[in-house]
């Protein structure tokens, strides 16, 4: 079953709508049913997909969803978010706990679902459903058609239908993994559909039932290698994904008072002052250890005076094309060893202590995460780590929300980021 959040949990996330809209519950027959086909309109079309992917890829590949939406005209029904990177321990979290809905809704146009307003979280029926495969097309390789927890939580028995090669962003043969998102498009109307079925279902795990895809609900394993033009499109700003729904992505309002909070105690502003315009950086270290292979740490990353100077630059452009001196610099970083954070202190360039703050205790194990990505998107300006996605859209987000200024630290071998 979908894990519900305490109730105090849920009292903290709920706010009201920050803009007027058509009550969404129009989209659906009535309240969350045990069998989701109860709750569909015969009148109306759906899509949705599942995430896989880390957080900040799982908030990509809902905007690829969203857009495939758009072109489709098709209402989308969301998954909730799942702690692939947090923890087995940490509740999944619906996207409207993160982000305003209503706000997203009426900025592009289209109604938004959540499953939990479509199919009961505590329904026993496991519901049959017919979707495309992607993965294992994209992927060129003999795998099975990507998975997701979320399925087993909604109780969907799943056959797979193979989408055709022609779906690929590249020609045959070049390695990656993307796949078109208008070829896509494609598949959601009744000519292409006809043609692009060829292949026989794949039996789903728990009936055996070997279903075409859905006409109704349209369903896709996995949408986060999608693009429009080329591959890894969130990274340029003419993204169509991004422009046309990810920069209308804001937080939740709640989430956004609980991160200022944050903020203002990180940097011991007083309660009758504003909170001064800062910085924000995102140092990422974990995970990229992999990739320096035999080079040493110290020579693979960027150094912190080198941080320091991208974070010089933005000051001066701050200054020079916005008239504002911006003094406050804050780092995020998943960086563990306290030497590192000792010279960063000696900056004078400050943090979020979520230990001191008891924040997991206090919120749950979403939070140091989630208020990561909010600070890092508020700021002025906001130096970023080359690679992750995470610095992807919180760079895209300072650019458009307060036309900051923004830079990257390039890194992988020594001197990669001499300049």
């Amino acid at each position: 079953m979908l894990v519900k959040a305490p109730a105090q949990l849920r009292d903290l996330l709920t706010v009201p709508p920050v803009t007027d809209l058509d009550d969404v519950q129009s989209y659906v027959l009535g309240p969350p049913t045990q069998s989701f086909r109860d709750n569909l309109r015969n009148d109306t079309k759906y899509i949705t997909s599942w995430l896989n992917a880390g957080w900040t890829n799982d908030v990509m590949t809902i905007g690829n969803l969203l857009y495939l939406a758009m072109i489709t005209e098709r209402v989308p029904i969301l998954p909730r978010f799942i702690p692939s990177h947090i923890g087995p321990d940490a509740l999944d979290i619906p996207f409207g706990h993160v982000f305003d809905v209503p706000r997203l809704s009426k900025a592009i146009g289209l109604p938004i679902l959540e499953w939990e307003q479509v199919k009961d979280v505590d329904s026993t029926v496991v519901d049959e459903l017919g979707c495309w495969a992607l993965w294992p097309v994209v992927a060129e390789e003999d795998i099975p058609p990507r998975g997701s927890s979320v399925v087993e939580k909604l109780k969907l028995d799943l056959s797979h239908t193979l989408v055709p090669g022609w779906v690929k962003l590249t020609q045959p043969g070049v390695p990656d993994k993307h796949a078109s998102l208008w070829s896509l498009a494609r598949l959601s109307f009744p000519e292409a559909r006809v043609e692009a079925l060829k292949q026989p279902p794949i039996p789903s795990p728990l009936h055996q039932a070997s279903l075409p895809p859905d006409e109704q609900l349209l369903c896709f394993d996995y949408l986060y290698y999608t693009a429009v033009t080329n591959a890894w499109e969130w990274n340029w700003d003419y993204s169509p994904a991004w422009r046309f729904v990810g920069r209308h992505m804001h937080w939740n309002a709640t989430l956004v008072k609980l991160a200022e909070e944050h903020v203002r105690r990180a940097m011991q502003v007083p309660d009758n002052e504003l909170t001064p315009a800062y910085i924000s950086i995102h140092v990422r270290h974990g995970d990229f250890r992999s990739y320096c292979n035999s080079i040493p740490e110290d020579q693979c990353f960027a150094s912190i005076s080198v941080i320091a100077r991208r974070v010089e630059e933005v000051q001066q452009e701050l200054l020079d094309r916005k008239g504002i001196h911006v003094t406050r610099v804050i780092m995020t970083s998943d960086e563990r060893d306290p030497n590192w954070w000792a010279e960063i202190a000696k900056l004078g360039w400050t943090w979020v202590d979520y230990a001191a703050e008891r924040t997991v205790e206090k919120h749950g194990k979403w939070y140091p995460l989630l208020l990561d990505a909010i600070i890092q998107s508020r700021g002025a300006g906001f130096v970023g780590t080359e690679y992750s996605t995470m610095t992807t859209v919180a760079l895209r987000r300072v650019q458009d929300w307060s036309q900051g200024a923004v830079r990257v630290t390039h890194w992988g071998w020594p001197g990669a980021d001499d300049h």
